[in-house]
């Protein structure tokens, strides 16, 4: 007898085998495109695909501005589903363009009105977190050089700085985007402009990624580099020579959103991580690294993020900063692009 069920029970075995392919092959693919640090990403899939396991991330990650040109190039034939921790203001652009699909993501009451498209019932793009512009200055440059450390946008137009600073380009990066609409909507066209103009003196290089100024300045290649608060606070944390800057006058920031795209074939997955990243969860692991996140009461303190600085964030236009974006970084482009490194 027991002879005669060995045969079956290794039927049996090989029938659970395939089984189990099935179900691992029965994984929905989910395409997202985003713009947030590559560090980070892994922790985010691991997090989702543990509470819906019936779902595989699939992330296609590169600088805010790479991003947004990629997917206004495929809007008549998109390839992404789903774009997740991308800046506002560029999915304003795409929803001009009739990209996004609208969704109310299950828990969304619990988020701040501010940081989620409130003009639509159900909102175009949610916003995760305010990502915030600073200065990293390596500390031991700036003494060898016999530097003082910029206390002010202003400063940075100081002959005493030429050559030393690098920023990011804001057709490539979100952050220098950010910077640059800030310093208009705070100062005016003619005053920014002519700010622009002589922070120009004093860049040696532009660069096509926002953490790369940051990464420069902590490698001691450049004294000083405009970028955000989050990489600044990272490297610090990691040792390195940094001082994390917050220039008196105000800062520009932006939020990573995400929003479901048009015409994708796996809506139902999408929606899925929505819900997922409006969550308690999703919103204490924003705030590992970032200060500022849309769910009041999540925030705690973030080791080595400049204090208060949530009260330096300028009052934002995202719509005026999206509708003036192409002009904005044309005549960027026009005045300043030859500084850019290559691509």
């Amino acid at each position: 007898m027991r002879r005669s069920l060995i045969p079956l029970f290794a039927a049996t075995l090989g029938l659970a085998a395939l089984g189990l392919g099935a179900a691992a092959q029965a994984r929905t693919p989910l395409t997202v495109y985003t713009a947030v640090e590559p560090e980070e990403l892994d922790g985010f899939k691991q997090a989702f695909e543990a509470d819906y396991p019936d779902i595989e991330v699939r992330w296609v990650r590169d600088s805010t501005g790479i991003i947004t040109a990629k997917l206004l190039a495929e809007k008549d034939n998109p390839h992404a589903d789903m774009i997740w921790g991308l800046a506002a203001t560029s999915l304003l652009v795409m929803d001009k363009e009739g990209m996004l699909e609208p969704y109310a993501p299950k828990g969304l009451e619990a988020l701040s009105p501010q940081y989620y498209d409130a003009t639509n019932q159900p909102p175009h793009w949610v916003g995760q977190r305010a990502w915030i512009a600073s200065l990293c200055v390596n500390t031991i440059e700036a003494e060898k050089r016999n530097l003082p450390l910029p206390a002010t946008w202003a400063d940075l137009t100081d002959p005493k700085y030429q050559g030393l600073i690098v920023m990011p380009n804001p057709a490539s990066s979100g952050t220098g985007f950010l910077d640059v609409s800030s310093w208009i909507q705070m100062w005016g066209e003619e005053k920014a402009w002519a700010f622009m103009d002589g922070l120009h003196q004093n860049v040696g290089v532009y660069t096509h990624s926002g953490s790369k100024p940051c990464k420069m300045a902590a490698q001691g290649e450049f004294p000083i580099g405009i970028s955000f608060a989050y990489k600044g606070a990272q490297l610090k944390g990691q040792g390195a020579p940094v001082a994390v800057i917050t220039p008196a006058e105000g800062l520009g920031w932006d939020l990573e959103s995400f929003a479901l795209v048009k015409g994708s074939p796996n809506l139902d997955a999408a929606r899925k991580l929505a819900d997922w990243s409006v969550s308690h969860k999703a919103n204490e692991m924003y705030n590992e690294a970032y200060a500022v996140v849309a769910m009041p009461g999540v925030a705690k303190p973030v080791a080595h993020f400049p204090e208060n600085i949530e009260a330096k964030m300028i009052r934002n236009d995202f719509a005026w900063a999206a509708a003036n974006r192409a002009r904005i970084l044309e005549t960027w482009q026009t005045r300043y692009g030859a500084k850019s490194e290559p691509k």
